[in-house]
Protein backbone atom coordinates (compact mmCIF):
# COMPACT_ATOMS: atom_id res chain seq x y z
CA UNK A 1 0.00 0.00 0.00
CA UNK A 2 1.43 3.49 -0.74
CA UNK A 3 0.13 6.53 1.06
CA UNK A 4 1.06 10.02 0.23
CA UNK A 5 2.31 12.72 2.86
CA UNK A 6 -0.35 14.76 2.79
CA UNK A 7 -3.02 11.40 3.80
CA UNK A 8 -0.58 10.68 6.99
CA UNK A 9 -0.57 13.68 7.83
CA UNK A 10 -4.27 14.07 8.31
CA UNK A 11 -4.64 10.84 9.83
CA UNK A 12 -1.55 11.39 12.80
CA UNK A 13 -3.38 15.40 12.75
CA UNK A 14 0.68 16.81 12.16
CA UNK A 15 1.69 18.92 9.40
CA UNK A 16 3.69 18.75 6.43
CA UNK A 17 7.26 20.98 5.89
CA UNK A 18 8.25 19.90 1.97
CA UNK A 19 6.21 17.81 -0.41
CA UNK A 20 3.40 16.93 0.58
CA UNK A 21 2.76 14.81 -2.73
CA UNK A 22 5.96 12.53 -1.06
CA UNK A 23 4.83 8.78 -0.83
CA UNK A 24 5.74 6.03 0.70
CA UNK A 25 5.03 2.40 0.67
CA UNK A 26 7.31 0.86 3.88
CA UNK A 27 9.84 2.20 6.93
CA UNK A 28 13.06 2.56 7.86
CA UNK A 29 14.90 3.51 11.23
CA UNK A 30 16.20 7.04 9.97
CA UNK A 31 19.73 5.64 9.61
CA UNK A 32 19.06 3.16 7.19
CA UNK A 33 16.59 5.14 5.11
CA UNK A 34 16.06 4.70 1.56
CA UNK A 35 13.28 5.76 -0.91
CA UNK A 36 9.80 5.37 -0.26
CA UNK A 37 9.97 4.24 3.40
CA UNK A 38 8.86 6.91 6.54
CA UNK A 39 11.40 7.29 9.02
CA UNK A 40 10.74 9.01 13.01
CA UNK A 41 13.36 11.21 14.64
CA UNK A 42 12.15 11.03 18.72
CA UNK A 43 15.74 11.06 20.18
CA UNK A 44 17.59 13.83 20.22
CA UNK A 45 20.96 11.80 19.64
CA UNK A 46 19.69 10.58 16.39
CA UNK A 47 19.36 14.04 15.18
CA UNK A 48 22.30 14.20 12.74
CA UNK A 49 20.72 11.37 10.70
CA UNK A 50 17.94 13.54 9.42
CA UNK A 51 20.46 15.45 7.37
CA UNK A 52 21.22 12.56 4.96
CA UNK A 53 18.83 10.05 5.63
CA UNK A 54 17.33 8.65 1.90
CA UNK A 55 13.78 8.47 3.84
CA UNK A 56 10.95 10.34 1.63
CA UNK A 57 9.02 11.19 4.84
CA UNK A 58 10.43 11.72 8.56
CA UNK A 59 8.37 12.47 11.35
CA UNK A 60 9.39 14.20 13.63
CA UNK A 61 7.63 16.40 17.58
CA UNK A 62 6.72 20.00 16.44
CA UNK A 63 9.13 21.29 18.60
CA UNK A 64 12.22 20.37 16.87
CA UNK A 65 14.43 22.62 15.11
CA UNK A 66 16.77 21.49 12.46
CA UNK A 67 20.44 22.59 12.67
CA UNK A 68 21.09 22.81 8.94
CA UNK A 69 18.99 22.18 5.82
CA UNK A 70 16.18 19.42 5.90
CA UNK A 71 16.05 17.06 2.02
CA UNK A 72 13.97 15.13 3.12
CA UNK A 73 9.79 16.20 3.59
CA UNK A 74 8.92 16.41 7.23
CA UNK A 75 5.80 15.95 8.94
CA UNK A 76 5.63 17.48 12.77
CA UNK A 77 3.54 16.04 15.19
CA UNK A 78 2.91 16.09 18.96
CA UNK A 79 4.94 12.78 19.86
CA UNK A 80 7.00 11.61 16.87
CA UNK A 81 7.22 7.90 18.91
CA UNK A 82 3.28 7.46 19.35
CA UNK A 83 2.97 8.70 16.04
CA UNK A 84 5.09 5.98 14.38
CA UNK A 85 3.46 3.49 16.71
CA UNK A 86 0.01 4.56 15.43
CA UNK A 87 1.48 4.13 11.44
CA UNK A 88 3.09 0.50 13.06
CA UNK A 89 -0.51 -0.85 14.11
CA UNK A 90 -2.47 0.35 11.02
CA UNK A 91 0.22 -1.21 8.63
CA UNK A 92 0.19 -4.44 11.13
CA UNK A 93 -3.83 -4.42 10.86
CA UNK A 94 -3.79 -4.63 6.77
CA UNK A 95 -1.80 -7.78 6.95
CA UNK A 96 -4.38 -10.84 6.38
CA UNK A 97 -4.31 -12.99 9.38
CA UNK A 98 -4.47 -17.06 8.75
CA UNK A 99 -7.82 -19.09 9.48
CA UNK A 100 -8.01 -22.78 10.10
CA UNK A 101 -7.42 -25.55 11.98
CA UNK A 102 -4.40 -27.43 10.58
CA UNK A 103 -4.97 -31.30 9.60
CA UNK A 104 -1.63 -31.83 12.35
CA UNK A 105 -3.02 -29.60 14.99
CA UNK A 106 -4.93 -31.73 18.14
CA UNK A 107 -7.93 -30.01 19.15
CA UNK A 108 -9.72 -32.35 21.87
CA UNK A 109 -13.82 -33.08 21.16
CA UNK A 110 -14.98 -31.47 23.97
CA UNK A 111 -12.61 -27.42 23.02
CA UNK A 112 -14.55 -24.87 21.95
CA UNK A 113 -13.15 -22.91 19.36
CA UNK A 114 -14.82 -19.41 18.31
CA UNK A 115 -14.63 -17.88 14.61
CA UNK A 116 -11.76 -16.65 12.46
CA UNK A 117 -9.25 -18.72 14.74
CA UNK A 118 -6.08 -20.21 12.94
CA UNK A 119 -4.75 -23.21 14.85
CA UNK A 120 -0.99 -24.49 13.84
CA UNK A 121 0.47 -27.53 12.73
CA UNK A 122 1.04 -29.94 16.29
CA UNK A 123 -0.62 -26.99 18.38
CA UNK A 124 -2.36 -28.97 21.25
CA UNK A 125 -6.01 -27.26 22.72
CA UNK A 126 -7.27 -29.70 25.00
CA UNK A 127 -10.04 -31.38 26.93
CA UNK A 128 -12.82 -28.28 27.64
CA UNK A 129 -10.14 -25.71 26.55
CA UNK A 130 -12.10 -22.22 25.53
CA UNK A 131 -10.61 -20.20 22.46
CA UNK A 132 -12.40 -17.06 21.64
CA UNK A 133 -12.65 -15.45 18.16
CA UNK A 134 -10.04 -14.42 16.14
CA UNK A 135 -7.20 -16.11 17.70
CA UNK A 136 -3.99 -17.21 15.68
CA UNK A 137 -2.11 -20.19 17.78
CA UNK A 138 0.83 -21.32 16.13
CA UNK A 139 2.83 -24.00 15.64
CA UNK A 140 3.47 -26.19 18.72
CA UNK A 141 1.31 -24.40 21.15
CA UNK A 142 0.44 -25.54 24.20
CA UNK A 143 -3.45 -24.69 25.37
CA UNK A 144 -3.77 -27.46 28.36
CA UNK A 145 -7.11 -28.55 29.60
CA UNK A 146 -9.94 -26.29 30.73
CA UNK A 147 -7.78 -23.02 30.15
CA UNK A 148 -9.77 -20.38 28.94
CA UNK A 149 -8.27 -18.07 26.08
CA UNK A 150 -9.98 -14.97 25.17
CA UNK A 151 -10.35 -12.98 21.90
CA UNK A 152 -7.79 -11.77 19.46
CA UNK A 153 -4.85 -13.45 21.28
CA UNK A 154 -2.02 -14.31 19.71
CA UNK A 155 -0.10 -17.41 20.82
CA UNK A 156 3.49 -17.78 19.05
CA UNK A 157 5.00 -21.16 18.24
CA UNK A 158 5.68 -23.46 21.71
CA UNK A 159 4.22 -21.19 23.88
CA UNK A 160 2.32 -22.89 26.73
CA UNK A 161 -0.85 -22.55 28.88
CA UNK A 162 -1.29 -24.82 31.70
CA UNK A 163 -4.76 -26.52 32.67
CA UNK A 164 -6.90 -23.93 34.43
CA UNK A 165 -5.45 -20.60 33.56
CA UNK A 166 -7.21 -17.83 32.00
CA UNK A 167 -5.90 -15.48 29.56
CA UNK A 168 -7.76 -12.48 28.36
CA UNK A 169 -8.51 -10.63 24.94
CA UNK A 170 -6.19 -9.19 22.59
CA UNK A 171 -3.19 -11.00 24.62
CA UNK A 172 -0.18 -11.80 23.32
CA UNK A 173 2.23 -14.42 24.47
CA UNK A 174 5.65 -15.14 22.75
CA UNK A 175 7.47 -18.13 21.98
CA UNK A 176 7.96 -20.19 24.82
CA UNK A 177 6.58 -18.78 27.41
CA UNK A 178 4.69 -20.38 30.31
CA UNK A 179 1.73 -19.83 32.05
CA UNK A 180 0.80 -21.37 34.43
CA UNK A 181 4.06 -23.95 35.55
CA UNK A 182 4.18 -24.91 39.15
CA UNK A 183 5.34 -22.53 41.79
CA UNK A 184 8.91 -23.04 43.51
CA UNK A 185 7.06 -24.49 46.88
CA UNK A 186 9.08 -26.90 48.52
CA UNK A 187 8.71 -28.15 52.56
CA UNK A 188 12.26 -29.24 54.13
CA UNK A 189 12.10 -33.15 55.31
CA UNK A 190 14.02 -35.21 57.17
CA UNK A 191 15.13 -37.09 53.71
CA UNK A 192 15.59 -33.91 51.61
CA UNK A 193 12.44 -31.62 50.38
CA UNK A 194 8.62 -32.65 49.75
CA UNK A 195 7.11 -30.91 47.03
CA UNK A 196 3.69 -28.52 47.89
CA UNK A 197 0.89 -28.95 45.41
CA UNK A 198 0.52 -25.96 43.37
CA UNK A 199 -3.63 -26.14 42.88
CA UNK A 200 -4.33 -22.52 41.96
CA UNK A 201 -4.06 -20.92 38.53
CA UNK A 202 -2.82 -17.54 36.47
CA UNK A 203 -4.98 -15.01 35.35
CA UNK A 204 -3.55 -12.78 32.47
CA UNK A 205 -6.24 -9.93 32.01
CA UNK A 206 -7.03 -7.87 28.93
CA UNK A 207 -4.12 -6.54 26.70
CA UNK A 208 -1.04 -8.22 28.27
CA UNK A 209 1.95 -9.15 26.40
CA UNK A 210 4.52 -11.63 27.35
CA UNK A 211 7.86 -12.24 26.41
CA UNK A 212 9.76 -14.91 24.72
CA UNK A 213 10.69 -17.60 27.43
CA UNK A 214 8.98 -15.58 30.18
CA UNK A 215 7.59 -17.97 32.76
CA UNK A 216 4.42 -16.85 35.08
CA UNK A 217 3.71 -19.54 37.99
CA UNK A 218 0.58 -20.45 39.01
CA UNK A 219 -0.42 -19.82 42.64
CA UNK A 220 -0.33 -22.44 45.40
CA UNK A 221 -3.97 -21.68 45.83
CA UNK A 222 -5.81 -19.13 44.19
CA UNK A 223 -4.56 -17.26 41.30
CA UNK A 224 -1.34 -15.01 40.15
CA UNK A 225 -2.26 -12.37 38.65
CA UNK A 226 -0.89 -9.96 35.51
CA UNK A 227 -3.28 -7.36 35.25
CA UNK A 228 -4.78 -4.71 32.49
CA UNK A 229 -1.62 -3.79 30.06
CA UNK A 230 1.38 -5.51 31.92
CA UNK A 231 4.38 -5.94 29.35
CA UNK A 232 6.50 -8.46 30.00
CA UNK A 233 9.83 -8.56 28.48
CA UNK A 234 11.86 -12.08 27.21
CA UNK A 235 13.24 -14.34 30.78
CA UNK A 236 11.60 -12.61 32.49
CA UNK A 237 10.27 -15.02 36.35
CA UNK A 238 6.74 -14.35 37.84
CA UNK A 239 6.80 -16.90 41.16
CA UNK A 240 3.96 -17.45 42.49
CA UNK A 241 0.81 -15.74 44.21
CA UNK A 242 1.95 -12.33 42.50
CA UNK A 243 -0.05 -9.65 41.59
CA UNK A 244 1.52 -7.41 38.88
CA UNK A 245 -0.72 -4.51 38.82
CA UNK A 246 -1.90 -2.66 35.55
CA UNK A 247 0.50 -1.14 32.46
CA UNK A 248 3.41 -2.05 34.86
CA UNK A 249 6.58 -3.07 32.55
CA UNK A 250 9.73 -5.28 33.15
CA UNK A 251 12.57 -5.41 31.18
CA UNK A 252 14.34 -8.87 30.39
CA UNK A 253 15.54 -10.93 33.20
CA UNK A 254 13.14 -9.20 35.87
CA UNK A 255 12.68 -12.15 38.71
CA UNK A 256 9.85 -11.79 40.72
CA UNK A 257 9.48 -13.63 43.78
CA UNK A 258 6.46 -15.25 45.30
CA UNK A 259 3.12 -13.31 47.44
CA UNK A 260 4.39 -9.87 46.27
CA UNK A 261 2.30 -7.48 45.00
CA UNK A 262 3.22 -4.69 42.45
CA UNK A 263 1.51 -1.70 42.43
CA UNK A 264 0.31 0.08 38.86
CA UNK A 265 2.39 2.06 36.13
CA UNK A 266 5.90 0.23 37.63
CA UNK A 267 9.04 0.45 35.49
CA UNK A 268 11.72 -2.20 36.02
CA UNK A 269 14.81 -2.19 34.40
CA UNK A 270 16.39 -5.22 33.57
CA UNK A 271 17.68 -7.57 36.20
CA UNK A 272 16.00 -6.10 38.82
CA UNK A 273 15.18 -8.61 41.55
CA UNK A 274 11.97 -7.92 44.04
CA UNK A 275 11.79 -10.01 47.61
CA UNK A 276 8.46 -12.16 47.93
CA UNK A 277 5.63 -10.85 50.10
CA UNK A 278 7.14 -7.25 49.38
CA UNK A 279 4.45 -4.51 48.41
CA UNK A 280 5.61 -2.04 45.40
CA UNK A 281 3.46 1.17 45.47
CA UNK A 282 1.91 3.06 42.36
CA UNK A 283 4.34 4.35 39.99
CA UNK A 284 7.51 2.87 41.06
CA UNK A 285 10.19 2.99 38.99
CA UNK A 286 13.37 1.00 39.22
CA UNK A 287 17.08 0.72 37.22
CA UNK A 288 18.44 -1.56 36.07
CA UNK A 289 19.91 -4.83 38.37
CA UNK A 290 18.38 -2.97 41.39
CA UNK A 291 17.63 -5.16 44.70
CA UNK A 292 14.43 -5.10 46.05
CA UNK A 293 14.69 -6.56 49.27
CA UNK A 294 11.34 -5.57 50.85
CA UNK A 295 8.58 -3.20 50.57
CA UNK A 296 8.01 0.25 49.20
CA UNK A 297 4.68 1.31 49.34
CA UNK A 298 5.22 4.79 49.07
CA UNK A 299 4.37 5.63 45.24
CA UNK A 300 5.58 7.69 42.90
CA UNK A 301 9.95 6.89 43.33
CA UNK A 302 13.05 6.24 41.75
CA UNK A 303 15.21 3.42 43.10
CA UNK A 304 18.60 2.51 42.36
CA UNK A 305 21.36 -0.19 43.55
CA UNK A 306 21.53 -3.17 45.74
CA UNK A 307 19.81 -3.37 47.98
CA UNK A 308 17.89 -0.64 46.47
CA UNK A 309 18.06 3.21 47.10
CA UNK A 310 16.82 6.66 46.14
CA UNK A 311 18.38 6.89 42.47
CA UNK A 312 19.75 10.26 43.59
CA UNK A 313 21.22 9.40 46.64
CA UNK A 314 23.06 5.93 44.21
CA UNK A 315 24.20 8.15 42.16
CA UNK A 316 25.75 10.26 44.61
CA UNK A 317 27.08 7.26 46.47
CA UNK A 318 28.35 5.90 42.92
CA UNK A 319 30.06 8.95 42.59
CA UNK A 320 32.57 8.17 45.99
CA UNK A 321 32.85 4.41 45.25
CA UNK A 322 35.87 4.11 43.59
CA UNK A 323 37.84 6.68 45.77
CA UNK A 324 36.70 4.18 48.89
CA UNK A 325 40.27 2.71 48.97
CA UNK A 326 42.47 6.06 49.40
CA UNK A 327 39.31 7.51 52.06
CA UNK A 328 40.60 4.06 53.67
CA UNK A 329 44.32 4.92 53.53
CA UNK A 330 43.24 8.55 54.78
CA UNK A 331 41.18 7.37 57.62
CA UNK A 332 44.12 5.49 58.84
CA UNK A 333 46.63 7.78 58.49
CA UNK A 334 43.94 10.49 60.12
CA UNK A 335 43.34 8.10 63.37
CA UNK A 336 47.17 7.68 63.86
CA UNK A 337 47.76 11.31 63.78
CA UNK A 338 44.70 11.91 66.21
CA UNK A 339 46.40 9.37 68.73
CA UNK A 340 50.00 10.94 68.47
CA UNK A 341 48.16 14.03 69.52
CA UNK A 342 46.05 12.39 71.98
CA UNK A 343 49.81 10.85 73.74
CA UNK A 344 52.51 13.18 72.21
CA UNK A 345 55.12 11.76 74.92
CA UNK A 346 54.54 7.35 73.82
CA UNK A 347 56.63 6.72 70.86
Amino acid sequence: MEFSAKQIAEYLGGTVEGNENATVQTFAKIEEGVAGAISFLANPQYAHYLYETASSIVLVNKDFQPEQEVKTTLIRVENAYEAIARLLTLYQSTIQKRTGIHPRAVVAETAQVGENVYIGPNAYIGEHAVIGKNCQIYAGAVIEERATIGDDCTIYPNASVYHDCKVGNRVILHSGCVIGADGFGFAPAADGYEKIPQIGIVTIEDDVEIGANTCVDRATMGSTYVRKGVKLDNLVQVAHNCDVGNHTVMSAQVGVAGSTKIGQWCMFGGQVGIAGHAVIGDRVLSGAQAGIAGSIRKGNVTVQGSPAIDAKNFMRSSVVFKYLPNLQADVNRLKKEVEALKHPNQE
